[in-house]
């Protein structure tokens, strides 16, 4: 039967190389998990509606400027008129476990630009999702204004959701905005905008 014979000098050096490469190949690895990690970390700062949903219009690339980050400091409306700011502001809301208000408040604004005759399945959606009393997002309104806007939503008009989202858009303002201009997320993606900008 046919063998290889290999010295103790070649088995010792080939044994090395392989060691090697090994050492190589995981060292390879771990940078490139780190890298992965860090430009998912990058990627959902710098494009956060990709992560949460949030359709857009256009799959343009977004680029964020300090100033437009700045801007939403300014009020919770500037916030919500970009792409970009609904997305970070929707991972903040996420981590305080309140991703159902911006997810209304989005809701209804795509509800006010529904035509007449799918109204009424827009609005049943709604209703189900965030306003009735055991739905699975349910908004923090009070008994008369649930009930108030049931009924509004049995014979649905583009207004029907107007005085709901009005108070989750304060509640929003009041409560979780000024939170979210002093978390970490915010300020460090400004920060970091901020430092790329002054290079």
């Amino acid at each position: 039967m046919p063998g290889f014979f290999f010295s103790h000098n070649n088995m010792t050096e080939l044994n090395g190389k392989e060691d090697c490469k090994l050492a190589e190949g995981k060292a390879h690895k771990k940078k490139q998990k780190a890298f992965g990690a860090d430009l998912k970390s990058y990627l959902k700062c710098m494009v956060p509606h990709i992560e949460s949903g949030i359709k857009t219009s256009n799959s343009r690339n977004v680029m964020l400027s300090a100033e437009e980050v700045i801007q939403w400091s300014q009020s919770l409306e500037k916030l919500l008129a970009s792409q970009s700011g609904q997305g970070v502001f929707r991972e903040f809301l996420k981590s305080e476990f309140s991703e159902e208000n911006i997810e209304f408040w989005l809701a209804c604004e795509d509800y006010k630009k529904t035509k007449s005759d799918h109204l009424h399945g827009k609005a049943e959606r709604i209703y189900e999702e965030f306003v009735q009393s055991d739905a699975v997002k349910q908004i923090n309104i009070d008994y008369q204004m649930r009930e108030a806007t049931a009924k509004k939503a049995q014979d649905p008009t583009h207004s029907s959701f107007d005085e709901a989202q009005k108070t989750v858009y304060v509640l929003m303002e009041r409560d979780s905005y000024p939170r979210f201009l002093k978390s970490k997320s915010y300020l460090n993606l400004l920060n970091q905008l901020q430092t790329n900008t002054s290079k």
